[in-house]
């Protein structure tokens, strides 16, 4: 399905966002639609209070300074505020009943409650009993709202997402795993190329073959040929690389040489924190056809947009 030929409503009939897999394509298009509006209203100073009033909770796990300015800033910037409560794993299991955790936070007038650091099944539980929309920016097994910012600004530089190739190299991270799933819902080719020992579980590269076509090779040159995009993923981020890790993914490093195989214009992408010599050379992240700070900055308006999708 071709984007540019999508209109969209602006409306999604979905209550909670921890991961893309349910969503459909003409749902994901909805919400890069919405980041497009949100930044062209931004970029001409145009209020927009859709959230006056409302307060939307941070429960993180994990510290965070892009992913928490990014929501605080934008919460504020739609009318609303942000408070951050405190969330220990431990406290949930030493009594505490989701069920009433949730109920409560609820009455107090919170809209939503966008997590970080949360596990998946913790997230499952939270979405049975919760009314209010459940958003996962982080955990160990997705990034949703990540990986709508890296669409939206695909679609931002390359006026396109259908026919595009991507190519995903290094570790099988969180980030992989959620973008595969997001880029081939909307038309994009998949390459990827990672260890043997760092591979992207066969559960979820089978998911993704359901949508489009995904290739998953070891050899990082086979992957990059002839890609559009360019995507890789940080190793160590709240968490130290082994040595063994570093000598498995040393092939899979992002250089110069490596880019040489994809297109000429071939853009590089990166989440976010990175450590450069490690799974990217300085050359490529600060290059000219990096747009890693692109990305950065479309993380506020792909908050804001999931927000006035789904708060209520």
């Amino acid at each position: 399905m071709d984007i540019n030929r999508y209109s969209p409503t602006y409306k999604i009939n979905k209550t909670h966002m921890t991961k893309l897999a349910g969503y459909t394509s003409e749902e994901i298009f909805e919400i890069l639609y919405a980041i497009k509006t949100m930044k062209a209203k931004f970029i001409a100073h145009e209020e927009t209070n859709i959230l006056n009033g409302t307060t939307i909770a941070l429960l993180f796990a994990d510290t965070s300074l892009r992913t928490r300015s990014a929501l605080e800033i934008g919460t504020k910037q739609l009318g609303g505020e942000c408070v951050l409560l405190p969330y220990s794993a431990e406290d949930m299991q030493a009594g505490d009943n989701v069920r009433d955790v949730l109920n409560v936070i609820t009455r107090y007038g919170v809209g939503a409650i966008v997590t970080r650091g949360v596990n998946q099944e913790s997230l499952d539980e939270f979405m049975q009993v919760s009314s209010i929309p459940i958003i996962n920016s982080t955990n160990e097994r997705y990034v949703p709202m990540q990986v709508l910012c890296d669409l939206y600004t695909i679609w931002e530089k390359k006026k396109k997402l259908e026919g595009l190739k991507m190519a995903y190299v290094g570790k099988g991270t969180n980030t992989a795993i959620s973008g595969i799933m997001g880029a081939i819902k909307c038309g994009i080719d998949i390459s990827v190329a990672t260890p043997e020992n760092y591979a992207i579980p066969q559960q979820y590269i089978d998911r993704a073959q359901q949508y489009g076509r995904i290739s998953v090779t070891t050899n990082p040159i086979e992957a990059v040929k002839d890609a559009d995009i360019v995507y890789t993923d940080g190793y160590h981020y709240h968490s130290v690389t082994s040595d063994e890790e570093k000598a498995a993914l040393k092939l899979y490093k992002v250089t110069p040489a490596l880019m040489s195989f994809a297109k000429k214009d071939a853009l590089f992408m990166h989440p976010l924190p990175a450590t450069r010599g490690l799974e990217v050379s300085a050359e490529v992240i600060d290059g000219p056809n990096s747009i890693v700070y692109d990305q950065a900055e479309n993380r506020l308006h792909t908050v804001k947009a999931v927000l006035a999708l789904l708060v209520k």
